[in-house]
């Protein structure tokens, strides 16, 4: 568990200070340990929910969170999110989603973030909303919060500056995780979760302690630059692993 405890630390550390839960990769690195898959979503949100909230509201008092876009956006894929956590889905089809989620990920993730001025969007900008609804769905239903799926999406379209970016993800993920985990608790019943919890209480304290560093790292020290290309080589090798362990 310590050793699980410490990957959990570094991925929460990696994945605040970019705006995200990290949930993809808890959810692979606990698939790797051989968790019951079906505890794998449960805790995978609950990380999120404890990286994500204290990541919103440092993005929120900086004044960096571009409100009225961001509420659209987590607005529509809310529900989505919950209908995916309700949805059956198998042991094998599970892991391989989510192992081909997490390898094309990290390649979005290594494509370069468009310059200008995010004033002046690409014609794609007004679209965007159209995306939540799928990314929400898909979210919920391998038990993540879908941020790092958005986030590429945004930076390609320059929908904002990369801090607004981080933060928009990091409340899409905060919104989608709660209606993702409902869902989930809905299928699974409440039993299931507090077993998913106490298992996971070490892993939970790790993320909470790792997320408040990465988000503060995220604002004020680290390169966006790096941090993009540690966490994209983080979840492709998670990602690679999941799929070559099918």
């Amino acid at each position: 568990m310590a050793a699980l405890a410490l990957a959990f630390f570094v991925t929460a550390l990696l994945y605040a200070s970019v705006g995200f839960g990290g949930g993809s990769t808890y959810t692979a690195l606990l698939a790797l340990a051989e968790v019951d898959y079906r505890l794998l979503p449960l805790l995978s949100l609950a990380c999120n929910l404890v990286v994500v909230v204290g990541s919103s509201v440092r993005f929120g008092r900086a004044g960096v969170t571009p409100w009225r876009g961001a509420i659209l956006l987590t607005g529509l894929a809310a529900p989505a999110a919950f209908i995916g956590g309700l949805t059956p889905i198998g042991e094998a089809g599970f892991l391989a989603l989510l192992g081909g989620s997490l390898v094309f990920t990290a390649l979005s993730m290594l494509l370069p973030v468009a310059g200008g001025d995010p004033t002046r969007p690409t014609r794609f900008t007004r679209s965007m909303p159209l995306v939540a609804v799928p990314l929400g769905y898909l979210a919920g239903l391998v038990g993540i919060g879908g941020g790092i799926f958005l986030a590429p999406l945004l930076h390609l379209v320059r929908w904002n500056d990369a801090r607004a970016i981080a933060a928009t993800a990091s409340l899409f993920i905060l919104v989608n995780s709660l209606f993702g985990l409902a869902g989930q608790v809905v299928k699974n019943g409440p039993g299931r979760l507090g077993a998913a919890v106490e298992l996971g209480l070490p892993l939970l304290v790790a993320v909470a302690v790792a997320g408040q560093v990465g988000s503060l790292l995220a604002l004020k020290y680290l390169p966006q630059r790096w941090i993009r290309w540690g966490t994209a080589a983080l979840t492709a090798w998670v990602g690679g692993r999941l799929l070559l362990n099918l």
